[in-house]
């Protein structure tokens, strides 16, 4: 019981290191691709049985091929959280740009200067 205990908190712990670093299809165990973004259990033991079957991936297109469930957009969103084949990235899947700063308006308010944070995509109600 402890053992068992012992290891899923030892595989917490190295799928939350996965998170933070590139994985290597080619090189990763189910733990690693696991801990990539999106790639749950049933898509991490497709990509090793099509790795086992065929040898290793040679680019992007041959694991999209290979692998039932991984497309365009999957695989987009794979290499944005790190996983490289090759080591490379997805040619196109850049990570996304960081969130816009809201605009800020400064209204007068009888006689008073007050900032008010007014969210761009919605117009301000009066």
């Amino acid at each position: 019981m402890l053992n068992k205990l012992l290891l899923a908190l030892g595989a917490l712990i190295a799928s939350i290191g996965f998170a933070f670093a590139s994985v290597e299809v080619n090189q990763a165990d189910q733990a690693a691709l696991d801990g990539i973004k999106g790639i749950g259990p049933t898509t991490s033991k497709a990509i090793l049985d099509a790795r086992k079957k065929g040898g290793n991936f040679k680019d992007w297109n041959d694991l999209q091929t290979r692998v039932k469930g991984v497309g365009e957009k999957s695989s987009d969103k794979f290499s944005q959280a790190g996983l490289t084949v090759n080591g490379k990235a997805k040619a196109g899947a850049e990570k996304p740009a960081a969130a816009k700063t809201p605009a800020v308006k400064t209204e007068k308010t009888k006689g008073a200067v007050t900032d008010k944070t007014i969210d761009v995509k919605k117009p301000a109600k009066t």
